[in-house]
């Protein structure tokens, strides 16, 4: 069935043709190989907008079936909204008339997609042939026919009908995020074509040429490059430092090819007139008597000449770039990591190492961590003990624990590194008032075990060999309840409340003494110089035995009965006299948090740090009640 197009004079009408008129003439005669423009300003309102409309189904019918009855039909804008006027007016909008008027205008706007079509940013697809079917003025040809069809709509046309959407700014920081990782991977053809289709661009085109210089070693170029980035930067002075950077890849590239009279002009006749930094400037003048590239490297630390370095030098000098100008460097993955730190933070029941690899995990999910997870059943209950055990303690790297009893016995359990199970290693005898106290050496070959207050001694074992090293006392009237390894692992120190503050060697020689401090409990950081100790005067006071002198950290309210400190010697949890457990931090000295839940008495009761990232706590409590937070 074959449809005319006629043109009258200040008006233009679609019309199809009827089977009448073609029985008038003898049949349907061929349609003109060129058809006029039409428009719909007779069409609007007029009773033949139905004969119109079913027109339109045959243009549709023909756009989708390719007739080789139909050479070409054209239309506009107004024929199209006429149209659909047309067909609010009469009530029809409802049945096949209002559909097919819907797949026109898919078809314009690319929303269809068929075997061969122009892309809406303009890009080329190809058949399963092969033939390319897009043309630059958007038309098309049919499958398979190698011939070029004229387009059913400019371009100017289709982007009336339809506007592309005006993103917002998050959108495009997403685009680019996403660009900028794809790019990461080597997509680059996708990479072009998802800022072409969203009309963003991944960086400043200053920064990109800055770029490519960069990673092609042309340092002049790259130079003059800061020159057009100066504009775009928000610290004039970051020039300066940026051309430094540059100039010292320079330069140390020319001493690993040997080019040691360019790299001296580099250093005398670049680096130094920029007066900045001119005690990297002196290193930089050592490395020309590098005998060759291998120790030039070394004594540089700098990877060598080609992309790792050039690479690295990239990620300094972005820092100096706004990022609306280049993106941070791998900034997708720096968001994503955050967000997972962000989740564990959160997670309850989290207590797994630390890892910063986005592969551990799933981006796809939350990440929650269920409570079966988490230790909160008894899974071994240890009865060789004859009394009341009063202290335990897990050594450093986790294999073993020890325990002391009132039954004057410490008890040397091996951990089972799968089942988690304890048996029972070796025992360790002869403490005749009983062990309160245990503190393992940092390397877990020796073991010092005090006694309750009115014991003046204390026992240095050899755990490896079940052997005891030396018991140590200095006077019967001193009390011995404390004790705390150096981190050398040479010596120690010692106290109690009676006065008794000793520095001694793993010989039992004593090596220092602090008169008149009545302590309660020791620890020693990890400068190798400072002692904290809790005192009768309801504070921690940090003592250095090099020169003799100590200053006020923590002061409570009340007696401290028991304290230790966490693995970065920032955190400090102490066991407060009929209040609690406190949390302080030393550095800025400052009282964090009070636990609820736990009945702390008169009674000597250490709390811990636990879990893989000391991220939770444990105390007993006197209540006959064990608790755990975080």
């Amino acid at each position: 069935m074959g449809y005319n197009s006629t043109r009258k004079p200040g008006s233009e009408t679609l019309a199809s043709a009827s089977s009448s008129s073609d029985s008038d003439t003898g049949g349907a005669s061929p349609p003109p190989r060129k058809k006029h423009r039409a428009s719909a300003a007779e069409g609007a309102g007029e009773p033949g907008a139905s004969a119109v409309v079913t027109g339109l189904s045959g243009v549709v019918l023909g756009l989708a079936t390719h007739s080789p009855h139909t050479q070409a039909i054209h239309f506009n804008r107004s024929v199209v909204n006429n149209l659909s006027s047309s067909m609010q007016a009469n009530g029809a909008g409802q049945g096949q008339e209002s559909s097919e008027l819907s797949c026109l205008n898919s078809a314009q706007n690319g929303e269809s997609s068929s075997a061969g079509g122009t892309h809406s940013n303009g890009l080329l697809s190809n058949t399963d042939n092969g033939n390319s079917v897009g043309t630059s003025n958007g038309s098309a040809s049919g499958p398979g026919t190698g011939t070029s069809a004229p387009s059913t709509a400019s371009g100017s046309d289709v982007g009336s009908l339809k506007k592309k959407k005006r993103l917002t700014q998050g959108e495009e920081d997403v685009i680019r995020l996403i660009g900028q990782h794809l790019h990461g991977l080597g997509l680059n053809q996708t990479v072009d074509l998802l800022m072409q289709e969203s009309g963003c661009r991944l960086e400043h085109p200053s920064a990109t040429k800055f770029r490519n210089h960069v990673m092609e070693g042309e340092w002049d170029k790259a130079e003059n490059d800061l020159n057009e980035l100066r504009a775009l930067m928000h610290s004039p002075n970051a020039i300066v430092r940026m051309k430094f950077l540059l100039l010292q890849q320079k330069y140390l590239e020319y001493l690993e090819d040997g080019k040691v009279l360019e790299a001296l002009q580099v250093l005398r006749g670049e680096l130094t007139p920029l007066k900045y930094n001119t005690d990297r400037i002196h290193v930089l003048s050592g490395y020309l008597m590098c005998s060759h590239a291998e120790d030039l490297r070394a004594k540089a630390e700098w990877e060598g000449k080609g992309t790792a370095s050039r690479c690295r030098l990239l990620d300094k000098l972005q820092t100096y770039l706004p990022p609306s100008v280049m993106l941070p460097p791998r900034r997708l993955q720096t968001l994503l990591r955050q967000a997972v730190e962000l989740q564990r933070d959160r997670c309850l029941y989290h207590n797994t190492k630390l890892d910063n690899n986005l592969d551990s995990v799933s981006l796809l999910l939350d990440h929650v961590c269920s409570r079966l997870q988490f230790p909160c059943y008894t899974q071994q209950i240890l009865t060789e003990h004859c009394n009341e055990v009063w202290f335990c303690k897990f050594s450093n790297d986790g294999t073993k624990l020890a325990t002391g009893s009132k039954d004057t016995t410490v008890i040397i359990w091996q951990v089972d590194p799968e089942s988690h199970q304890l048996k029972l290693l070796r025992t360790l005898e002869g403490h005749a008032y009983g062990v309160s106290y245990l503190a393992w050496s940092p390397d877990d070959t020796y073991l010092i075990a005090c006694g309750p207050d009115d014991c003046s001694e204390l026992w240095l074992w050899n755990v490896q060999t079940g052997e005891l090293r030396t018991k140590i006392s200095q006077s019967h009237e001193d009390s011995l309840t404390s004790v705390a390894w150096n981190p050398d692992g040479k010596r120690f120190v010692t106290g109690g409340q009676r006065g008794q503050f000793y520095q001694c060697d793993l010989d039992g020689n004593l090596l220092d003494s602090w008169e008149g401090v009545r302590v309660q409990c020791l620890w020693c950081l990890g400068d190798g110089r400072t002692v904290l100790a809790s005192d009768t005067h309801q504070r921690i006071r940090g003592y250095n035995f090099e020169d003799l002198t100590d200053r006020n950290i923590v002061q409570e309210d009340h007696p401290i009965m028991s304290f230790t400190v966490s693995k970065n010697g920032r955190l400090a949890l102490l066991n407060v006299a009929t209040q609690g457990v406190h949390l302080w931090d030393l550095q800025d000295r400052v009282l964090v948090r009070k636990y609820q839940g736990v009945t702390q008495g008169f009674y000597t009761i250490h709390s811990c740090f636990g879990g893989h990232n000391e991220d939770f706590i444990a105390s007993g409590s006197e209540e006959n009640c064990s608790n755990m937070d975080s």
